[in-house]
């Protein structure tokens, strides 16, 4: 199945979200070995998006996107359901007058 964002194919999960967020993941995300000065940078350049009126609402987008992705690939970070354990009444003993 082709996945199609804007008129452009992404041809992996990361190039699909960075299409459907118009940022790239990177910038959220960060990249393995970074140094204290490339995060700062990244974490600047990232308050700098927020703050642009056009994307205000992209924090709700990514938790959305996130909870999907999650949803539909529960295997991809190995989810398993948790059983809520029935609540358990405690025992009540009465005591003859």
């Amino acid at each position: 199945m082709k996945c199609i964002v804007a008129g452009h194919q992404a041809v992996s999960a990361a190039e699909f979200a960075e299409l459907a967020l118009g940022t790239p993941v990177e910038l959220w995300l960060g990249v393995e070995g970074e140094s204290d000065e490339e995060r700062a940078a990244r974490l600047d350049a990232a308050r700098d998006i927020l703050a642009d009126p056009e994307y205000r609402d992209l924090p709700d987008e990514l938790v959305r996107l996130a909870a999907r992705v999650v949803d539909e690939n529960p295997g991809l970070f190995n989810v398993v359901p948790l059983v809520r354990p029935a609540r358990r009444r405690p025992v009540r003993r009465q005591v003859a007058a």
